[in-house]
Parts: structure tokens; sequence; C-alpha cells
């Protein structure tokens, strides 16, 4: 299997906790790739017509992506059990799309600052994506606290990838000061092996 990368991608990150959660990173090649939404660069537009990242070239049928199409496909594949039978399994899979909304729009925001023109930027828009991380955050806190505190799923690596994202990339906007006990989760997820060895450079 091949898996289209990029360090920075929290999306990305999200598989490769999986694999090092399942011990099994030596199962995938790693095929760097750079691009964006103006300029494709490198990315795999030949394997996701998207072009967007993680994509996974698998040798019995066509390329997966989506991070959650990519990580339930792996997880099955490797018996990792990050997704639990039901009816646990909707909670995990409510707290990984809420997780992955976080990402989502945090990207967008890199995206407003550093990829559109100047002149074509919008800081009411940045602000609106900003929102939606400022709610799901909240949401998370208010409710999700003693799921992850549970036992290990990808609802909870989906959230850790994605509050390493807006350490990464927007540490400025300090979300930890506004939200104590998420913070103190995030303490000690960050620093669990997988977390540590998938931490883009900063």
């Amino acid at each position: 299997m091949r898996l289209y990368h990029a360090p920075a991608s929290p999306f990305v990150r999200k598989v490769m906790v999986l694999l090092h959660e399942a011990c099994a990173t030596d199962r995938v090649e790693i095929v760097p790739v750079a691009g964006t939404p103006l300029d494709p660069g490198t990315l795999p537009v030949d394997r996701n017509p998207l072009g967007k990242i993680p994509a996974l070239e698998r040798p019995d049928g066509p390329t997966l992506y989506d991070s959650r199409v990519i990580c339930r496909y792996l997880d099955d594949l490797l018996g990792a059990g990050l997704y639990p039978a039901a009816p646990h399994l909707w909670d995990t899979l409510v707290l990984e799309a809420t997780a992955d909304g976080i990402a989502d729009a945090a990207v967008l925001m890199r995206y407003e600052d550093h990829v559109r023109p100047p002149a074509a930027r919008s800081s009411e828009w940045v602000e609106a994506q900003w929102a939606k991380v400022s709610r799901a955050l909240a949401a998370i806190e208010g409710r999700w606290l003693s799921h992850l505190r549970g036992p290990l799923d990808m609802g909870q690596i989906g959230l850790g990838c994605a509050l390493g994202y807006l350490d990464f990339r927007h540490a400025g906007r300090d979300w930890q000061a506004a939200h104590p006990a998420l913070a103190e989760w995030w303490g000690a997820f960050s620093a669990r092996p997988s977390m540590k060895a998938t931490a883009p450079d900063i």
C-alpha cells in the first residue's frame, strides 16, 4: 500500500497515528506530496480527483480517500479495534466527525491567510471558521470528556490530531486558555508515542 502524505496535514496524521497504534507502519509506503487548492503541485489528482490527501493506494481495489474512509479500512484490515461495536460506535463516529470539522475549519483559515491573494482575503470569513472551532471545542468539553477518558478510539485520535493542528498553525488563538479541561486531556494525549512520532516539525 502507498500513502500519499504531507506531515503538516491533520488528516494524514490521523492515518499515521492509527498505523503507529497498530504497529503497522511497515505495511505502508509513504509518498511525500505537496500542493494547494490553487496549485495542485504533486498532489495525487490521478488517484483522487479532488486532489486531497491522505489518499491510500491499495493493491486490491481503487485508491481510497478521505481520512475517515482510510481509517475505517485500515482498522478493519489490521484489526486495530479503534472503532467499537454499536451502540458505542456512533459516539466514536460523531466525535471523529466533530474533530475533522475542527481540522477542516483550521485548514481553511490557513489557506485564507497563506494561499489566497492578499486582496481577496476576508477576515470575517476567517473569524467565521474560528467560530466553528470554538463551538466545537465547547461542545466537546461539555459533552465528551468522559468518552475521552475511555478506551482509545478514532474519535480520540481525530481530536488529538485536530488539537495538534491548532497548536501548530494557530497557536496565537490560545484555545487552551478557554478550555482548560480539554487542554488537560490534550496534554496527556499528546504524550502518547504515536502522537510524538507523527507531530509535524514546528
